[in-house]
C-alpha cells in the first residue's frame, strides 16, 4: 500500500485502531504484550483469551489486569474461552452440557471487563459436534448468549458473535454474516438480551465476499470490526482487498474500533508500515453525539 492509498483511508479522527496483541506479538509473553503495543505507538489493544483454562486463578487475573494498567492502554475487546483445547472445541457457546462451565467463565470474563473497562466480549460459537443436531446447538447457543449478554451489559460490555471462514475453520458453527445476525436476532426475540456482531473483514472475504455491500447493509449492528488482508492474513496492502473502499466505515454508520488482527510480517518494520504513527494513538479521540471528534 503506497502513501496515496494510506491517505484515502480517511481523516485522522475517522477511525480508531487497536492492536490485537495475541496475534501481532506471538513471541512476547502475555504480560509483556500490552507494553509491546505501546512501543510501536498504540494505546488501545485487544486480545484472545490469554489463559490456558476457563477460570484462572485470582493471581493470574490480577497479573493480567496489572499488565494492562501498567502499560496505560485501553483493552477494547477480549475473546472468551476456546474451551477444551484437546478436543478442539473453539468456543463453548453452542456446546451442549457445557452450560455450567460457560457460566463460570462468564463470571470471570465480566469481572475482568469491569476492572479494565472492556466494551466488547467475543463469545465463540464453537466447532459443531457432528452427532448433535443443529437445532440443539442453536438452542444451547441462545441460552448461553443470553446469560453472557445480560451479565456483560451489567458491566458495560457488549457480547458479540463472529463468523469464521470455512477454509481455516471448517467445523466452526458460524460461517456467514447472516447466520450471526439471525442468531443474534433470535436471542433478542426470545430473551430480550442484546448481542452484537463482530465483523471480521478477513473471514467475510474468505467465506462470502461482497464486503462493501455487507458493510453498507449491516454496519450499524457491528459492535466491533477486525481487519487482515486475504489470503495470507497479513497487513492491509498485501493481498486482494481494496482497503480504500473498505475502511471508510464511518460513512456506513460504524463508530467503534477497528482491530488489527493479522499476522506480523517477516520484517518487523513492515508490520505497521501501512498505518502512520499518528493514526495509531487514540488519545484525545472521543465520541460525541454519534460523531468521532478530537
Amino acid at each position: 500500500m503506497n502513501e496515496n492509498e494510506v491517505a484515502r483511508i480517511g481523516p485522522p479522527a475517522s477511525l480508531r485502531f487497536d492492536a490485537n496483541v495475541s496475534i501481532l506479538f506471538p513471541r512476547v509473553s502475555v504480560h509483556e504484550q500490552p507494553a509491546a503495543a505501546v512501543a510501536v505507538g498504540f494505546d488501545a489493544i485487544e486480545m484472545w483469551w490469554p489463559f490456558p483454562v476457563d477460570v484462572p486463578a485470582d493471581r493470574d487475573i490480577d497479573d493480567l489486569v496489572d499488565a494492562v494498567k501498567s502499560a496505560d492502554v485501553k483493552l477494547v475487546s477480549l475473546n472468551m474461552t476456546l474451551g477444551d483445547h484437546a478436543t478442539n472445541q473453539h468456543g463453548l457457546v453452542a456446546i451442549p452440557g457445557a452450560g455450567s462451565q460457560f457460566r463460570d467463565h462468564v463470571d470471570v470474563v465480566c469481572g475482568i471487563a469491569e476492572r479494565l473497562g472492556v466494551k466488547v466480549l467475543n463469545a465463540l460459537y464453537g466447532n459443531t459436534p457432528p452427532e448433535v443436531p443443529r437445532e440443539e446447538l442453536d438452542d444451547t447457543a441462545v441460552e448461553n448468549l443470553a446469560f453472557a449478554a445480560i451479565h456483560g451489559a451489567a458491566v458495560g460490555a457488549t457480547v458479540v458473535l463472529e463468523a469464521l471462514n470455512p477454509v481455516d475453520f471448517p467445523r466452526y458453527g458460524l460461517h456467514r454474516t447472516r447466520q450471526s445476525l439471525d442468531l443474534a436476532d433470535r436471542v433478542r426475540a426470545e430473551t430480550g438480551a442484546d448481542v452484537g456482531i463482530l465483523f471480521d473483514v478477513y473471514h467475510v472475504q474468505r467465506s462470502e465476499g461482497d464486503i462493501i455491500a455487507r458493510i453498507e447493509e449491516h454496519a450499524t449492528r457491528f459492535a466491533h470490526v477486525q481487519i487482515a488482508d486475504v489470503p495470507r492474513r497479513l497487513r492491509p496492502g498485501t493481498g486482494e482487498i481494496s482497503w480504500e473502499h473498505v475502511l471508510p466505515l464511518e460513512s456506513a454508520g460504524y463508530r467503534g474500533f477497528v482491530g488489527l488482527e493479522y499476522r506480523p510480517s517477516v520484517d518487523p518494520g513492515d508490520t505497521f508500515s501501512w498505518l502512520p504513527l499518528a493514526r495509531r494513538s487514540t488519545r484525545g479521540v472521543g465520541l460525541r453525539n454519534g460523531t468521532l471528534e478530537r
